[in-house]
């Protein structure tokens, strides 16, 4: 009797022949066999014909092709065959259509969440039917984003500036990291100074407000978190402020006049979900989402995790029960009297387990001599999470200490981890040092008052891992479409990795403002979320999703798309700006003091060069353009090409840091001043990534380099 079991990874083959043995044919989809063809009404490849959908599929490509035939070969040798494609939406779809293309009119699905033994032969042994209901939430999203992504495209493409794809979830994606980058744009900073004073009783305190200010009672301790309380005290606005709050420091005595201490528990934190796993992946291995669930796909085919796609935080009894055994052999202080209960998020479907190892007992110097150092690694990572989960809280001792001289108080704030509980596996407190033992009404004695300037800063650019927590609460697609929808956006050349955080390009820049006028519904999070809602209603068996989908496309996108394609020019082949209109930078032109353009050029390292619109002109006559300038870090003209040879650098006696070459004299301009700075004589030299720090400037007469320090004659 042969048996066939189709999976979706080839991945998974051997470890699943290892289990079963022989008498198993074990064959892989390689992921999706079909898609929707590329033929009828806008090539979407499905119509509506009284009210209903028809759709038409095909190989998604040769090697699909050669996938069915190699499939409907095994099939025919087989007297049982089973479809185990991964378990959740998308697999169930996949296997529809392996029961589609092979003509298995009651197809045995089978559902595991890990590959062992005991999980594939209970799975083996209990199968079911197909859940028509996640099919056809997978059909309607099949249907859904063909019918954004190629009605919606040819919209941008009217752009003539390169921009291939709109998309329902790559959109709203792109408007949030657009979004954050016009905030910073928009921002403006202000000074302002952060007052303290040190104390011979071997603490700091912060300027915490005056009596008048602090009538009412301010002091609480934060129950919220150990790592989030600024070290630095109530901004102050002026220097002048700051002076005469610390003339009162040094002028009156100090004395404590409230302590506030207690001991407050931190709950250990859930077992990941995709989402935590790819945040924490990227904080702490510096993994992209996309390679993340790479590696994470091989751990589960390898049989050392559960499944990875997964929004539930729900463990297994039987991985609870060896994590307890686990502590109780081991950190036998850390067992709790009851483990935490772990919230899920609003969206989640809580299919199927959060991500864990299969066997708390295996060796970890086992993994490490049999798997590759990234797979160890985000083994570890997964390990040390599900452990801390089933752990006690840490317990925390929390004080703030205010003192008062004169009308003005401080504050100081401890945190202190008096038992470490989950943390000793999953390190997340960040404590401070501890404040010394301490009285009511104390007296203290001043060591120094002082204050130091600061800036307010801009809102920061998203990181990979700080984009998926902001797509999953605000719902923006699902825990499978995270690392490809940023991955999408990247290679549609709308973002870039710069010093690991997301910046948009100046195309998509563009192409979000554009969508913001012709489809702004698709860019807003809660517009997408609700249609993810929608979704899994229809996954639920709520929600008939032919119906939903024709009601969508007639009630609103039908229509808008209609408004947003009238007075839209004809897409161009020229090279030029096709009449549109340019973003602007912050950068001030130096004839009109108007801001300049942004000129996309892929010619260019930034993607853009600036350009006057006003009609200024360079000292050539020409139109007045800037570049970015590496070396120097800022926005330049291009320099005028003279026939008068250039007068030598004057060289100075000084011997370069990196080189040994003799440093010399090099002239200026910023801010309208001739400055000067030292750098190496020897122009080869100075191109060479090495010499991007060996430069001096002249600061308080004296030759000062962030990098080297003061230069010693």
């Amino acid at each position: 009797m042969t048996r066939l079991l189709i999976v979706e990874s080839p991945g998974k083959i051997k470890k699943l022949r290892s289990i079963l043995g022989s008498g198993w044919n074990i064959r892989a989809s390689v992921g999706h066999i079909r898609q929707l063809a590329n033929e009828g009404n806008s090539n979407l490849g499905f119509e509506v014909e009284n009210g209903q959908i028809k759709c038409r599929y095909e190989p998604r490509d040769d090697r699909a092709k050669q996938t069915i035939s190699e499939l409907k070969t095994a099939a025919k040798q087989a007297d049982e065959i089973f479809i185990a494609s991964d378990p959740d939406r998308e697999g169930e779809t996949i296997g529809w259509h392996i029961a589609q293309v092979l003509g298995i009119k009651k197809p045995q699905r089978v559902v595991y969440q890990e590959i062992t033994e005991r999980a594939v032969r209970q799975a083996i042994a209990h199968p079911r039917a197909l859940d028509m209901a996640l099919v056809e939430a997978g059909r309607c999203r099949d249907c859904l984003d063909k019918l954004v992504g190629y009605r919606g495209s040819p919209l941008i493409w009217r752009l003539n500036n390169g921009a291939k794809s709109v998309g329902r979830v790559q959109s709203a994606t792109l408007h949030r990291v657009c979004q954050r980058e016009r905030e910073i744009q928009a921002f403006v900073p202000q000074d302002y100074w952060s007052v303290f004073v040190d104390y011979a009783e071997g603490f700091r305190a912060f300027y915490h407000g005056s009596t008048q200010a602090n009538d009412q009672d301010d002091t609480n301790i934060d129950d919220s978190g150990t790592d989030g309380n600024m070290v630095e005290s109530t901004r102050v606005l002026t220097q002048a402020e700051a002076d005469s709050l610390v003339a009162i420091a040094h002028n009156n005595p100090h004395q404590i006049i409230s302590i506030e201490g207690k001991i407050t528990p931190k709950k250990p934190p859930a077992p990941f979900t995709t989402s935590s796993l790819q945040q924490a992946a990227g904080s702490r291995l510096r993994f992209s989402p996309e390679q993340t669930m790479q590696v994470a796909q091989k751990l589960y085919e390898a049989g050392h995790i559960t499944y990875m796609r997964t929004d539930s935080v729900s463990l297994s009894p039987d991985y609870c029960a060896n994590a307890k055994r686990w502590l109780e052999q081991n950190d036998l202080d850390n067992v709790p009297k009851k483990v935490a209960t772990q919230k899920a998020g609003k969206q989640a479907q809580e299919g199927h387990e959060a991500i864990r190892p299969t066997d708390i007992f295996k060796p970890s110097a086992e993994l490490k001599a049999t798997l590759p150092d990234d797979q160890f690694k985000l083994y570890v990572l997964i390990w040390t999470r599900a452990l801390a989960s089933q752990c006690k809280p840490a317990q925390i001792r929390k004080t703030i200490v205010i003192s008062q001289s004169g009308n003005i108080q401080w504050q100081a704030k401890g945190n202190l981890v008096e038992f470490a509980g989950y943390s000793k596996y999953w390190k997340d407190i960040k404590a401070d040092s501890e404040l010394p033992a301490l009285q009511q009404r104390q007296a203290l004695t001043l060591e120094q008052a002082n204050s130091e300037q600061k800036t307010t800063q801009p809102p920061s650019q998203y990181s990979e891992p700080k984009l998926v927590q902001l797509m999953e609460r605000k719902g923006i697609g699902r825990p499978s479409t995270y690392a490809p929808t940023i991955k999408t956006i990247k290679t549609r050349g709308y973002v870039e990795l710069v010093k690991g955080s997301l910046q948009p390009t100046p195309v998509g820049m563009e192409v979000d403002q554009f969508m913001g006028g012709a489809l702004p519904e698709l860019l807003e999070a809660e517009f997408t979320a609700q249609m993810e809602s929608s979704l899994d209603a229809i996954a639920q068996g709520h929600q008939e999703w032919q119906a939903y989908l024709i009601g969508w496309n007639r009630s609103y996108f039908a229509p808008a798309l209609a408004k947003a394609m009238k007075g839209l020019p004809e897409p161009t082949s020229n090279g030029g700006n096709g009449g549109k209109v340019l973003e602007k930078s912050r950068t001030k032109c130096p004839g009109c003091s108007q801001p300049l353009s942004k000129v996309p050029s892929q010619k260019v390292k930034k993607k853009y060069f600036l350009k006057c619109e006003n009609g200024c002109t360079s000292e050539e006559g020409r139109g007045l353009v800037m570049f970015w300038s590496e070396r120097d870090s800022n926005w330049q003209q291009p320099k005028a090409k003279s026939d008068q040879p250039t007068t030598p650098a004057e060289l100075t006696e000084y011997p370069c840091p990196v080189c040994k070459q003799k440093l010399e004299i090099y002239e200026y301009q910023k801010d309208g001043q001739t400055k000067q700075m030292l750098r190496c004589s020897d122009p080869k030299a100075r191109s060479d990534k090495k010499h991007k720090d060996a430069v001096y400037f002249f600061s308080k007469g004296k030759w000062w380099s962030p990098k080297h320090g003061e230069l010693k004659s």
